[in-house]
């Protein structure tokens, strides 16, 4: 299974940011452990497989250094070319994966999940929309028929995702997130369930099986991107869910039996995840990818 990486384009944070940039380097040291795992170099998206998914005003405004202070701090980074860089790079991995998922069933991006990010701004700590740049590179250049689902299992809603994507009934948008939880003002995604505080393995599990049978029902998906979150983990300080380590393997596997059972390929990404401890977000990131390689010599 190929894996594309990016954590070796690090941005320079201030001391005490609360990005856990560290987690992607110690995810990749996990994953370089496993024998069937082939890491890759993640390309940089182009201009024009930004601007599938971004307005080029935006798009100018990042590559030239001219966020005013107000979308640096929407965004939660301060400019740098490395910020720029790696932003590409992660918008990359998941074109790559997607590419790779297309020829070989399951392919990884160690990072991405950039969901805040709308058209024409970022925020949460997203710049580029990876999800919907992928989706879209996948109808541009591999086929245009191609209709492809966006599951994000992120406890965050992926409001950026549905707003750029709100009008394209070629690509569905499933979000289940916390319902209390950022962003405050949610979008309208094509399927939302929005979970209480403290929602357990057992409530979880059963709202991801009826969301993904309804998303059977309503949508005949050629292709899947996962962002899989690791912060509706019990142990994650944003998360505000109560899902254990085995209930988040758990709902990996149902994402990914739900593909293999209908032979459609998964590109999947890291998302967010804050554990308490860096270790624990890195351990449900590392069993996302274990679970994946599983299924991954099923196709």
């Amino acid at each position: 299974m190929k894996a594309f990486y990016t954590d070796h384009f690090v941005l320079p944070l201030p001391a005490g940011h609360r990005f856990p940039m560290e987690k992607y380097s110690r995810l990749r040291d996990l994953v370089n452990t496993q024998a069937n795992i082939e890491l890759m170099e993640a390309p940089p998206a182009t201009d024009t497989q930004i601007l599938y998914a971004h307005d080029p005003s935006y798009l100018i405004k990042v590559i030239e250094g001219k966020l005013s202070p107000l979308e640096q701090r929407e965004i939660g980074f301060p400019w740098s070319e490395q910020m720029v860089e790696r932003s590409r790079r992660s918008a990359g991995a998941t074109v790559a994966a997607a590419k790779t998922a297309l020829q070989e069933g399951i392919a990884a991006n160690l990072a991405g999940g950039t969901h805040h990010a709308y058209r024409d701004t970022g925020s949460g700590f997203c710049v580029f929309n990876d999800s919907a740049i992928a989706a879209r590179t996948l109808q541009k250049e591999v086929s245009s028929s191609l209709k492809i689902a966006v599951i994000d299992l992120d406890v965050h809603q992926g409001n950026g995702t549905a707003s750029i994507l709100q009008n394209d009934e070629s690509i569905f948008t499933l979000s289940i997130h916390g319902e209390n939880n950022f962003p405050f003002k949610k979008e309208q995604s094509d399927l939302d369930l929005g979970l209480a505080d403290g929602c357990s393995d057992e409530a979880y599990l059963h709202s991801l099986r009826e969301c993904l049978d309804q998303l059977d029902t309503r949508f005949k998906a050629n292709c899947l991107i996962f962002l899989a979150g690791a912060d509706p983990h019990e142990g994650d300080r944003l998360g505000r869910l109560n899902v254990s380590t085995e209930g988040m393997r758990l709902r990996d596997a149902m994402v990914f039996q739900y593909a293999l059972d209908r032979q459609l390929p998964v590109a999947f990404s890291m998302a967010g995840g804050y554990g308490k401890e860096i270790e624990s977000t890195v351990e449900i990131h590392f069993q996302t990818i274990k679970t994946a390689l599983q299924f991954q010599k099923q196709y």
